[in-house]
């Protein structure tokens, strides 16, 4: 088929040479069954691909099945892809053909693929491979004879390091890699595309098409466009409705172009930028910060459960009024936002300043306490060995044992195996 009927045909505008090499090897590989993965931004119009090689392929008769593997949930993508039987799990009340079965003879569209769960991966890569399938709560092999074409917008190779992506899926499904570039490099398009936009905008509203001046041209083609194609668009449409005048000037485009920066950018099919890696420390140490908040709760928790054990003047036991929570020390890491959040932590305070509030005299303060008898003398302050030291008072306080483990807030086979570790057994 010729270039330009292709493009009018499938309403393709411009000449960029990496779009017309993507679009020549579309139409060269259509009449085979290889495997064609497209990569690109998110908003490029990778979705023509695959119909360009459906419709110029001996399958061009058969069913065309466009899937959004990233629009669909989890639990149900094994069902939708490859079908199941009746009762095969809740809901499940009638045998139902998955798209594989139902595109027999015909190509089927996987556009977001690297969002598939790494168990579906298992089941695309035996399809790829054999033909072969099982409908969910099947044992029955089932045979399909169709295209896959697939895309993203997702760097699969980093993906594959990572552990989201099965390497040997991406090589069966990349035979054919078609790359569609960005926006932003098709730079002599970017004002094609925006005036058939406009026109068409135009048709569909009934209303003049609205038209760039030479500077606002120029400022257009000089924007980044993260959203690709897709946003061009969408600034047109905007532009053909809210503005009542016809020719735009840079300052009433300037109004429909949101700043745009390095981070802002989607993840493009060829590299990652480098606020991936700032992304991935920012989740490390958010996960750091969750560890340390349950560990914090477990302490604080310890705690209050030995409130009322430690021993007040005159020998009583009741609150304690400055036994604090144990935080461990973080250290700040400024370039990480979550550092912040990290450093504004409750602080608490430490147990030697809660032991500096009781007087020498205090029962606190006694050497048979596991605390330090006085502000020279370091002893350890462990929540161990202070629980140790509560453990010994609350025997000597009750003969029986069943009441000191409940004074102590732990069961009474807690209490025997605390014994026999401190050899109490004696005393």
């Amino acid at each position: 088929m010729e270039l330009q009927n292709l493009k009018q045909r499938f309403d393709i505008i411009g000449n960029d040479p990496v779009l017309i090499r993507a679009l020549e090897i579309a139409v060269q590989v259509a009449n085979t069954d290889l495997s064609v993965l497209v990569t690109g931004e998110s908003g490029v119009g990778k979705e023509v691909i695959p119909q360009i090689i459906h419709q110029n392929s001996a399958r061009k008769h058969g069913t065309y099945i466009a899937v959004n593997c990233g629009a669909i949930p989890e639990g149900t993508i094994d069902s939708e892809l490859f079908g199941h039987e009746k009762g095969s799990f809740t809901g499940a009340t009638e045998t139902r053909k998955g798209y594989f079965e139902t595109a027999n003879g015909g190509t089927i569209f996987l556009d977001e693929v690297a969002e598939l769960p790494l168990s579906t991966q298992v089941r695309l890569l035996r399809v790829l491979q054999t033909g072969e399938f099982y409908k969910v709560g099947s044992s029955k092999v089932q045979k399909t004879n169709v295209r896959v074409v697939a895309a993203t917008n997702i760097n699969l190779p980093h993906a594959i390091r990572h552990g989201k992506f099965r390497e040997d899926l991406y090589y069966r499904l990349n035979t054919v890699p078609i790359v569609i570039p960005a926006l932003r490099e098709r730079v002599a398009d970017i004002n094609l595309l925006f005036t058939k936009f406009a026109v068409d905008f135009a048709q569909k509203y009934k209303m003049p098409a609205v038209k760039l001046s030479p500077a606002a041209q120029h400022l257009l083609s000089q924007y980044r466009w993260p959203g690709n194609v897709r946003q061009l668009k969408s600034v047109a449409e905007q532009m053909s409705i809210l503005e009542e005048e016809r020719l735009i000037e840079p300052s009433i485009l300037q109004k429909y172009l949101p700043a745009d920066g390095p981070g802002s950018l989607p993840v493009v099919g060829g590299e990652f930028h480098s606020n991936d890696f700032v992304n991935d420390r920012e989740k490390f140490y958010m996960a750091l910060l969750q560890q340390m908040q349950h560990e914090m709760q477990a302490l604080k928790n310890d705690i209050e459960r030995l409130n009322g054990l430690v021993p007040l003047e005159g020998g009583e036991f009741g609150q304690m009024h400055a036994l604090p929570s144990v935080v461990p020390s973080v250290p700040s890491v400024p370039s990480v936002p979550v550092a912040s959040a990290l450093q504004q932590a409750p602080a608490a305070q430490t147990i030697s300043a809660a032991v500096s509030q009781h007087p020498a005299s205090s029962p606190l303060n006694a050497n048979d306490s596991g605390i330090a008898v006085d502000a020279d003398y370091e002893e350890d302050l462990s929540i161990p060995n202070a629980t140790d030291a509560l453990i010994r008072r609350a025997l000597k306080k009750y003969e029986n044992k069943k009441d000191a483990a409940e004074a102590l807030g732990i069961s009474e086979r807690t209490l025997y195996r605390k014994i026999k570790e401190l050899d109490l057994e004696e005393e």
